[in-house]
């Protein structure tokens, strides 16, 4: 049913994000049915008190996506997404950000209908954030920094085949400032540029905060007799001297005590004064000692598998599976399980020499060091794998290592295994027959698992004598 325009009321709940939230992407979890915007009236999904209305506006501001944006927070309402600049009915609204074009902003008798993309005073490092992406981040508050960082990933997917365009990762520090400002908790940031023909107390307070940061040439008078008495005010304020001890000027946030170290620094400087009573030794000639390369110990890379019974491959059969290319359960085998192989294998990316690798299933042994040497890491896709691990976030984990997740052919990877990402090789192999016979189809699995490997290390700048080592001479 289409309404005249004038007759269009918008009620909406509160926009405080609550962890209700079955998606990062949908702010309602449940959204109702409704015909029109008149009988859309949801229970408000928020507990918390009204805010005390903001300071009378002016006309600039009431036209702002930003104070309008802010406006609806601090009165416990919530915006409604559209496809449409003009939202007449219940069918010009969508619930998914990936979808919504425009957003409408309900405030009593004020409702103001703005572009996503629409650039805001929001602007950290001079740079306007626009609308999308305030919106976004104020629906993600609540939401850890890699769930926040996760969500706009998939954000940015889904944009290009819905509304287009995307979403800007916002710092820790820029959505704070953001959310304290939305909130009403503070009347001015730093990154928040003043609206042209803004009211007094902003414009007052303003300029308070620009003195407080030292920017003293940024403030002017706006009357005869006032503009002197400003200038000298200025004046003032750039001849003080900024006090602090040590502990401010270090940016510390607590007095550090050192007495430890100086102790440790005595004992080894009185150690040093003493005379020695070993003989002297010869030291070696010069020449014979810089012809003399040297030595530095290979570091060789390291592959882990999945400690869980249900993976396909463990460390019975996983030797076998990557040199000879094909696959054998892991409890026909008759070799005897062990937590530690090694195997060759040639990389002509990387050396024109054979690299020897690791394998292991477990991280008990680990030393924080090895971690760089980590090429690859076997998986069944459940989470309680990483515990142990660096990352144990699955997302930040395969980020930095590249994954590989062996499944039978005809069946799907798990869900968890999708959601990680493409960090996250999926490969099929043909269900075990009780023969080796036809099972040609392993090494074409196998390739592309050494394929993902060598590409992976490649990246990471290896040689022959261990990661980051691209382009530099043997043995240094």
């Amino acid at each position: 049913m289409v309404l005249a325009r004038s007759t269009i009321k918008f009620i909406a709940p509160s926009i405080e994000p609550t962890h209700q939230f079955t998606h990062p992407l949908d702010p309602h979890p449940n959204p109702p049915i409704y015909q029109s915007f008149e009988s859309y009236n949801p229970k408000p999904v928020s507990n918390h008190p009204k805010r005390e209305p903001l300071t009378m506006a002016t006309q600039a501001e009431l036209e702002d996506p930003l104070y309008n944006f802010r406006l609806t927070i601090t009165s416990n309402n919530t915006p409604i997404l559209t496809n449409t600049p003009d939202p007449t009915t219940s069918s010009d609204t969508v619930l998914s950000l990936a979808n919504a074009t425009h957003i409408s902003f309900n405030n009593e008798s004020s409702h103001k209908n703005y572009s996503l993309t629409m650039p805001t005073r929001f602007a950290p490092n001079s740079k306007p954030i626009d609308l999308r992406s305030i919106y976004f981040a104020w629906t993600n508050k609540d939401a850890q920094i890699t769930d926040y960082h996760a969500a706009v990933q998939e954000l940015n997917e889904e944009l290009p085949s819905g509304a287009g365009g995307s979403v800007q990762n916002l710092s820790l520090a820029q959505r704070l400032e953001l959310f304290s400002w939305l909130s009403g908790e503070t009347e001015v940031a730093e990154s928040i540029a003043p609206v042209d023909g803004g009211s007094a107390g902003s414009g007052a307070a303003g300029d308070a905060a620009a003195i407080a940061r030292g920017d003293v040439s940024g403030t002017t008078g706006t009357g005869g007799g006032k503009a002197g008495g400003d200038a000298r005010l200025l004046q003032i304020y750039d001849g003080e001297r900024k006090m602090g001890d040590h502990n401010t000027i270090l940016r510390g946030s607590k007095p550090v005590d050192f007495s430890q170290y100086r102790k440790v620094a005595t004992a080894f400087l009185s150690s040093r004064n003493k005379p020695s009573t070993n003989p002297s030794i010869p030291h070696a000639p010069l020449v014979s000692s810089l012809t003399k390369k040297p030595s530095r110990r290979i570091e060789q890379p390291i592959i882990l598998l999945s400690p869980s019974a249900s993976s396909l491959l463990r460390m019975s059969n996983i030797k076998s599976f990557l040199e000879n290319g094909v696959f054998v359960p892991p409890n026909t085998t008759d070799s005897t399980p062990s937590n530690f192989l090694q195997m060759t294998r040639n990389l002509p990316s990387i050396s024109s020499q054979d690299l020897r690798f690791i394998l292991v299933d477990s991280t008990a042994m680990f030393k924080p060091p090895y971690w760089d040497r980590v090429v690859a890491i076997f998986t069944t896709g459940q989470s309680w794998q990483f515990k142990s691990y660096k990352y144990p976030n699955p997302i930040e984990l395969f980020a930095h290592y590249p994954g590989v997740y062996v499944g039978w052919e005809g069946e799907t990877e798990p869900d968890a295994v999708r959601n990680w990402g493409r960090g996250v090789l999926p490969v099929k192999v043909d269900k075990w027959m009780g023969s080796e016979k036809g099972r040609w189809r392993d090494r074409e699995v196998v390739e592309r698992i050494w394929g993902r490997i060598e590409e992976g290390m490649r990246r990471g700048g290896w040689t022959r004598e261990g990661p980051g080592l691209a382009g530099a001479a043997p043995g240094r």
